[in-house]
């Protein structure tokens, strides 16, 4: 199983891939996602298109543990099932993090 380190690399090389629609989402997460293999990363999809790891500046902070993230990633776990069962928090604007969905339909 990739950590969740690999998975955002990854992440990085889709958004890149498509950097025109990315960047259509119009804003900046952060992801901090507990557990090993885990970390904090930025989510770029406004002005500097694409993933890095550390910390950062964003309107917009997912916390979860690194296994949710993968399942989330590789289309094993829903977003919304995760939030409501309270294994995915959203911090600051709620309302970006409900365009997530349009992130993950990118990565398919």
């Amino acid at each position: 199983m990739p950590t969740a380190s690999e998975k955002m690399q990854e992440l990085n090389a889709r958004i890149l891939a498509r950097k025109a629609d990315a960047a259509a989402i119009g804003a900046v997460y952060r992801f901090i996602l507990d557990g090993d293999g885990g970390g904090t990363f930025v989510v770029n999809l406004k002005d500097d298109v694409g993933v890095k790891e550390g910390d950062g500046a964003a309107p917009c902070t997912i916390r979860m543990t690194a296994t949710d993230a993968i399942d989330l990633f590789e289309g094993r776990a829903n977003g919304q099932a995760l939030f409501f069962g309270q294994r995915l928090k959203v911090e600051g604007d709620i309302a970006l993090a409900l365009k997530l969905q349009a992130l993950t339909d990118i990565l398919k």
